[in-house]
């Protein structure tokens, strides 16, 4: 289906419809913006470590997953 996305994880697959997965890729695009920025608007290091269930963030991968997972989705939208 043109503008659908299909995610798979061995036999198991989960799809967006292109509504979604322009909205995802938009979310993701700003969270990797509010992660980089500098001043008050960047997310901290606590909110940072909520998103990442606890686990020690990594704040550069991070913004490097957001950002090139919204392009990847944007150019196949």
């Amino acid at each position: 289906m043109p503008g659908s996305l299909t995610i798979s994880h061995h036999q198991a697959a989960a799809t967006l419809d292109h509504v979604d997965a322009e909205r995802l890729a938009t979310v993701l695009a700003d969270l990797a913006y509010l992660l980089e920025i500098p001043g008050p608007d960047r997310i901290t290091d606590a909110q940072l470590a909520v998103l990442c269930e606890g686990h020690s963030p990594d704040r550069a991968d991070l913004v490097h997953f957001c950002a090139s997972t919204a392009r990847r989705l944007k150019g196949q939208l």
